[in-house]
């Protein structure tokens, strides 16, 4: 039986992506570029919020990454108000949470996300008492798909990986998992679809939230 799952935080736990393409697109037309529909940032987000900012630049044109830095500080400084901004958890993610924590589960949090949003988001929509570990995007710990995060959450949770499932939305979410050595599981409500989880080898995938409990043991 497995005693822990990581979960991916945007696509995963919550639909967030009105509040992340809200503050990207306040950031950059602040300098003149034209703002991207909700569907567009599906396949921005997923790898930190620099490299959100780099998509949002490129996607005006290579030269536009000029305005990284000032974009970047921009973006920063608007997503620390509005992290919230219509952000929901999914369908079945709260009883599948009850369920879990009933037959004793550890829970984590691993995100590309600030680490101060995404105590944020977390503590706000679940509270304080629900996850062991949260971890956002640290100076000192790359960013997924690096496995790091995972070992640091193992490190506090006492497990190995072999007691661990892993669940996200995206490709970069089925490469932590697996340089981790967990156990990978797709979930296909989020932002990416079955093909690219299938293009990185998802162990299982899931139609919705309360699936993954057969796969607990």
């Amino acid at each position: 039986m497995k005693k822990a799952v990581i979960f991916d935080l945007d696509g995963t736990l919550t639909d967030s992506l009105e509040s992340i393409q809200y503050s990207a697109n306040m950031a950059i037309t602040q300098f003149g570029f034209a703002p991207y529909e909700k569907e567009q940032y599906k396949y921005f987000v997923g790898d930190g919020a620099a490299k959100l900012i780099e998509r949002c630049l490129k996607g005006q044109g290579d030269e536009e990454l000029k305005f990284f830095d000032r974009a970047f500080a921009a973006y920063k400084e608007i997503f620390a108000e509005y992290c919230m901004y219509k952000v929901e958890p999914y369908r079945e993610i709260r009883e599948l949470l009850r369920q879990l924590k009933e037959r004793g589960l550890r829970l984590a949090v691993l995100s590309n996300k600030p680490h101060a949003e995404t105590v944020n988001v977390v503590e706000t929509l679940f509270g304080k008492d629900c996850f062991d570990v949260i971890q956002g995007q640290k100076p000192e710990i790359p960013r997924k798909p690096s496995p790091e995060g995972v070992y640091c959450i193992l490190e506090k949770l006492g497990l190995q990986q072999s007691d661990i499932l892993y669940l996200g939305d995206t490709g970069t979410d089925m490469q932590t998992g697996k340089s981790a050595g967990a156990l990978t599981v797709g979930a296909l409500w989020g932002f990416r679809d079955r093909k690219e989880l299938e293009e990185y080898h998802a162990d299982i995938m899931i139609e919705n939230p309360l699936k993954l409990l057969d796969y607990i043991g």
